[in-house]
């Protein structure tokens, strides 16, 4: 965030104020909850970012009294002076960087590709992979939609993991993902390659991204799968359409259409923050349209190899030979590997 930005931080701060004061929120736990961490985290930032606004000021005024300045031992000094005040805005600066990063929760979509049902069974290896990872650092991991398929795979899940460090550790994950292992339904005893795209999207709070309800289409059905029978009967599963943009998302995964319409709320807000970042940054965003591209052999960042019990990075040609542990969620060595100064 920008210091130009400051304004703009300073309304939304005032907008939650509004809402905690709100009877409605006062009486919902979980907004609440949400919210005054919210509020924290951008007064936090408000905190920095105005002294980040006040070293602005102050460099320019000493620039300025350097191009008039002839007296040497005042050059000195203001020299020192610009030089002091560089070093205290870079602290800042990367201050603010890691207060973004390291709040952020995160939306992980994990799709079958090329591959068929042995693409669908890795889709879920890695969906075990990431919330055992998540076990291990004291995450949250919550599935907020499935389609699973046969032999217990899913050609699509989507799921939230909330926690400190998330989205540093798991920022990089988003590509496609190449398996090569004879199938449990190969009988001749082949190798196939299939793929997988994940994509892990920043979880945007409704301060972030505004929607407003003029923009949604929101549908319900009877939900399908899991769920026993009281998730056949009812209307528990909720599909919403972003028409500005066409997005659509679909929650079936709760007993509660309310639930469902929270959690596809989030799963939208965290598409829409995507495209904006991707929008206005156009740099490595790796966000949800990038991250997925299309499944296909060639656009690959990582293989699991079965056979030769390895794991190929192949953004930086680097392998790791303990392919089963980390497939148990022991992510971390590749994590710190590959990024040492990105995570912590």
């Amino acid at each position: 965030m920008k210091i130009d930005n400051l304004q703009k931080l300073k309304e939304k701060i005032k907008e939650i104020e509004k809402e905690l004061n709100n009877s409605g929120v006062l009486k919902n736990p979980e907004k609440l909850k949400d919210l005054s961490r919210e509020y924290k985290k951008l007064k936090k930032k408000e905190e920095i970012l105005s002294s980040l606004e006040e070293i602005e000021k102050k460099i320019k005024e000493t620039e300025e009294m350097l191009e008039k300045e002839k007296d040497k031992e005042m050059i000195n000094l203001a020299l020192q002076e610009l030089k002091n005040l560089k070093l205290q805005k870079q602290k800042l600066e990367k201050e603010l960087k890691t207060e973004e990063i390291e709040e952020k929760n995160v939306i992980v979509e994990i799709r079958a590709g090329a591959g068929g049902k042995e693409a669908s069974l890795f889709a879920g290896d890695l969906f075990r992979m990431y919330s055992r990872f998540a076990e291990k650092n004291n995450w949250q991991a919550q599935v907020f939609s499935s389609s699973p398929s046969s032999l217990d795979g899913f050609k699509e899940i989507i799921f939230g993991i909330k926690g400190k460090g998330v989205f540093p550790k798991l920022r990089f994950e988003s590509g496609v993902h190449r398996v090569q292992r004879i199938p449990v339904t190969e009988k001749s005893g082949r190798i196939h390659t299939s793929t997988i795209s994940v994509a892990v999207l920043k979880e945007a709070s409704e301060v972030e991204v505004k929607i407003k309800p003029e923009d949604l289409e929101i549908s319900t059905f009877r939900a399908s799968g899991h769920g026993g029978q009281n998730v056949q009967k009812v209307e528990s599963a909720v599909r919403i359409l972003h028409k500005p943009t066409g997005l659509t998302v679909v929650c079936q995964e709760e007993r509660s259409q309310l639930k469902n319409k929270e959690r596809a709320l989030k799963i939208l807000r965290a598409r829409l923050l995507a495209q904006e970042t991707k929008k206005k940054e156009q740099e490595i965003t790796q966000e949800r349209r990038g991250q997925i591209g299309r499944a296909m052999r060639a656009e690959k960042i990582r293989t699991y190899n079965f056979p030769q019990n390895r794991i190929t990075d192949h953004r930086f040609n680097k392998s790791w030979h303990n392919l089963e542990e980390i497939l148990e969620g022991d992510l971390d060595p590749v994590i710190n590997d590959l990024y040492p100064n990105l995570t912590r």
